[in-house]
């Protein structure tokens, strides 16, 4: 009988002490955490992989992603908007590179409608024609796809007094003009810093691209590359705009060493 009371005592204190041990585990437990805030997301079309210039868009280049509905741009094309839109997409022409995330922009796109590449991309109104370069005329290879060149004509001139050598003139034909290709390269070759080629392909005003025309035929033309920070500046010195130099002002000119001056007729 003893025995029995001492089991019933040790089964008591036991189940009172596991007792008090969870009522302490239940006090240090911390608190639940406080439910997140579910932004609204809308369906963005975006590249999926990296889309390069000039690239065709293919299906499976996009995917359809969800976006912060705050910052969704109105630019960017929403699945709520166009269910669609990714096959209106499909077979356009890259006008610039897309990186792998990037929302899709019907504005740096072009439907080719069986053009070829060049046609495609040429904005509305300009016009594309080549030139011949060297190394010595194209700035040593260092112009690339997308630069922004000054286009120079250097000629030869009968010396007014016959009796000393000819004099060289250069000018500013025009300034500020894109590069579209080097040879039939329309974008930098990967890891390159400098693209030799023959030719420049160069965009250009109707009406620049007749003084070019007329321009080879009279000299030698070159092309001076640009630096980034000043090919969209907007000056009165013909050097920083698309005007070519007006004749009458007076140019340096070196013969043999001896830096002269003459005036442009």
């Amino acid at each position: 009988m003893k025995t029995a009371r001492i089991v019933v005592l040790a089964i008591a204190g036991v189940s009172g002490l596991v007792a008090m041990y969870l009522a302490s585990g239940s006090d240090n437990k911390p608190p639940p955490a406080a439910p997140v805030a579910q932004l609204p997301t809308v369906e963005v079309l975006v590249a999926k992989s990296d889309i390069g210039l000039g690239q065709a868009v293919r299906a499976e280049d996009l995917q359809w992603q969800s976006w912060p509905a705050a910052t969704a741009s109105s630019s960017f094309m929403r699945r709520d908007g166009n269910a669609d839109a990714m096959k209106d997409v499909i077979g356009s022409i890259a006008r610039v590179p897309f990186i792998t995330g990037e929302p899709i922009r019907e504005q740096k796109l072009v439907k080719a409608n069986g053009s070829g590449f060049m046609a495609a991309i040429l904005p509305s109104g300009m016009r594309a024609i080549s030139t011949e370069i060297s190394p010595e005329t194209g700035a040593g290879g260092f112009i690339l796809p997308n630069d922004r060149v000054d286009v120079i004509l250097s000629k030869r001139e009968k010396n007014p007094d016959r009796s000393g050598p000819d004099i060289v003139i250069s000018e500013v034909l025009m300034a500020n003009v894109r590069v579209l290709a080097i040879d039939q390269a329309p974008k930098e070759k990967e890891g390159s810093n400098s693209l030799v080629g023959k030719t420049a392909t160069l965009e250009l005003k109707p009406e620049q691209a007749e003084t070019l025309a007329r321009a080879r035929q009279s000299g030698t033309l070159s092309l001076a590359l640009r630096s980034i920070a000043d090919s969209n500046a907007a000056t009165g010195d013909p050097s920083t705009d698309d005007q070519p130099q007006k004749r009458g002002q007076s140019i340096s000119v070196v013969r043999f060493g001896v830096l002269s001056s003459t005036t442009q007729k």
